[in-house]
C-alpha cells in the first residue's frame, strides 16, 4: 500500500534567551490574597506566607486546582506543634506552607526521583528545618500512630490503594485530606474511608477537582 505524502513545514526562529521567555510564562500563584507561591526570580508579595518554590518537573506549584485546595485547607487549619506528613509531596509546597504555620515536624514524601531532589532544593531555599523529604512511598511509611494531619494530594486509584496504610500512620482523632480525583469519585473515596473508620467531615471542589476532609474514629 502506498504512503500517503505530506507536506512538512518548518521556521527559522531566531535565537532568544529562552531562560527568560520561559521565566515569562511562569506567573506566580495568589491563594486568597494569604498565600503567594513563586518562583525565585518573581518579587515578594508581602503576603502572610510567601513561598518559594523552584520550578523543575515536580507537581505542586499550586497552578493546579488541587494543590490550590490544600492550601486553602491547610491555611484554614492550626498545625501548630503537629506532626504531619505531605504524602506524595511533589515540589513539598504543602509541607513548607505547614512548617511556615507552626507544625513541630513534616514528613515529605515522594517516590519520583525528580520530586525529591526538587523538595530538597525548594526546602532549603525556603530555610526550613523542620520538614523532613525522603524518597518512597506507602511501604515507606512506619504504620503506628505518627502523625496528628496527613495530606495526600495523589490520584484516585493510589489513594484507594494506600488508604489502609495511611489510616494506620494517623493518630486517633487525626486529620486526613485526600485530593487528586475528581468529584464524580468522592462517593468511592468516602466509601472506602468508611471501611477504615475515617469519617467524612467535608469537601471542597475547584473545576470539578475535589479536596476532602476525613477524622480518624
Amino acid at each position: 500500500e502506498a504512503l500517503e505524502s505530506k507536506e512538512v513545514f518548518w521556521k527559522t526562529i531566531a535565537d532568544q534567551n529562552w531562560n527568560s521567555v520561559w521565566e515569562s510564562n511562569y506567573p506566580p500563584v495568589n491563594i486568597d490574597n494569604r498565600c503567594y507561591i513563586r518562583a525565585p526570580f518573581h518579587e515578594a508579595s508581602g503576603f502572610e506566607y510567601d513561598i518559594l518554590i523552584k520550578p523543575k518537573m515536580a507537581f505542586g506549584t499550586a497552578h493546579h486546582e488541587t494543590t490550590a485546595l490544600m492550601i486553602r485547607a491547610l491555611l484554614d487549619m492550626d498545625v501548630s506543634g503537629l506532626q504531619m506528613l505531605d504524602m506524595g509531596c511533589g515540589t513539598s509546597v504543602l509541607a513548607i506552607l505547614a512548617a511556615k504555620k507552626g507544625a513541630a515536624s513534616v514528613h515529605a514524601i515522594d517516590n519520583d526521583q525528580w520530586a525529591y531532589n526538587n523538595s530538597v532544593e525548594n526546602v532549603a531555599l525556603n530555610e526550613l528545618n523542620q520538614v523532613d523529604v525522603r524518597k518512597g512511598d506507602a511501604d515507606s511509611l512506619i504504620t503506628i500512630p505518627t502523625y496528628h494531619i496527613i495530606l495526600a494530594n495523589i490520584n484516585k486509584n493510589i489513594l484507594l490503594r494506600d488508604m489502609e496504610v495511611y489510616t494506620k500512620a494517623l493518630k486517633q482523632g487525626g486529620q486526613i485530606f485526600f485530593s487528586g480525583f475528581y468529584d464524580s469519585d468522592l462517593e468511592d473515596i468516602t466509601d472506602h474511608a468508611s471501611t477504615l473508620q475515617l469519617n467524612y467531615q467535608n469537601h471542597q471542589t475547584l473545576n470539578k477537582w475535589t479536596c476532602a476532609k476525613f477524622v480518624k474514629q
